[in-house]
């Protein structure tokens, strides 16, 4: 069968849900590094994430950190309880702190992958999934192509992918592999890897759920503008608790550059791929 289309999924958000497991690392790891004073509710970390330049979650980790201690002048014994931190106050540094980057990681990757480096205990463990194996057979076996670009690390993507969901060694860029969302080298590298006959020049459907996904296919389309490159936007549930919520995460990703949006990644049918495609 001739390929039809290329559908590339990013991973958070979109194939499991990580409003318990990743962004709870995140709050919990800005919590800590501001010494309990501050901890960031869902609407603030979608805030911030809407800027389209946060998809590392460690370096939303960061940010939030350092706009905390930006618009609280920290008195020097607040500084002084985070100190043993990871924090370390510094004379000319944001908001008059500086963290150190390699121990906020691993503090965050303890609570999200757990203490244990090799059966993993942590938040992690327990993210509910957001599709069925048999959703991505039956793209198979329409003539779509499909992999994975996500700005999750290699370990964690392939523990979803893999233990999870069962997949046999999917077609996967993951952090270590490229630039950081919205820059779309990621993205073409996956196309690369599924299109084994380039001259198809396939039509590709980036399926993701934040600003910084939706800006990625921008810039796809234009670095390779004779491709037709669709976004397919997902509300992820942390989104979905109410319609206000979720209408106003819906024009949030339309205005970002959404072609469309589902309310989860198996609503993107064969048959609507073939009219998003213009079949």
């Amino acid at each position: 069968m001739q390929p039809a289309a290329i559908v590339i999924f990013d991973i958070d958000g979109v194939i499991r849900d990580v409003g318990g497991s990743y962004r709870r690392a995140l709050a919990d790891t800005v919590e800590y590094l501001t010494a309990g004073q501050f901890r960031p509710t869902p609407e603030a970390i979608d805030q911030l994430k809407a800027e389209g330049i946060w998809n590392n979650d460690w370096e939303a980790s960061q940010e939030l950190v350092y706009r905390y201690f930006e618009q609280t002048p920290a008195a020097p014994e607040a500084i002084a309880a985070v100190t043993d931190r990871i924090v370390q106050p510094v004379a000319d540094g944001r908001g008059g702190v500086a963290i150190e980057y390699d121990r906020l990681v691993a503090f965050f990757q303890s609570r999200y992958r757990g203490t244990d480096p090799v059966n993993w205990n942590g938040y992690i463990c327990a993210e509910p999934l957001l599709l069925e194996p048999n959703y991505l057979q039956l793209l198979s076996d329409s003539g779509i192509l499909w992999g994975f670009f996500s700005g999750a690390t290699r370990g964690s993507a392939t523990y979803i992918l893999e233990k999870r969901l069962g997949l046999q060694a999917p077609v996967l860029v993951a952090m270590e592999d490229a630039p950081g969302k919205p820059d779309p080298t990621g993205l073409c590298a996956t196309v690369q890897q599924l299109e084994t006959a380039p001259a198809l020049n396939l039509p590709v459907l980036y399926v993701g759920d934040t600003v910084a996904d939706m800006y990625t296919v921008l810039r796809a389309r234009e670095l390779q503008p004779a491709r037709s490159w669709i976004a397919v936007g997902v509300l992820p549930p942390h989104v979905q608790t109410t319609d206000d919520r979720s209408l106003d995460y819906t024009r949030t990703l339309e205005k970002a550059g959404a072609d469309t949006v589902f309310w989860n990644v198996q609503e993107l049918t064969p048959a609507k791929i073939e009219k998003l495609i213009g079949n």
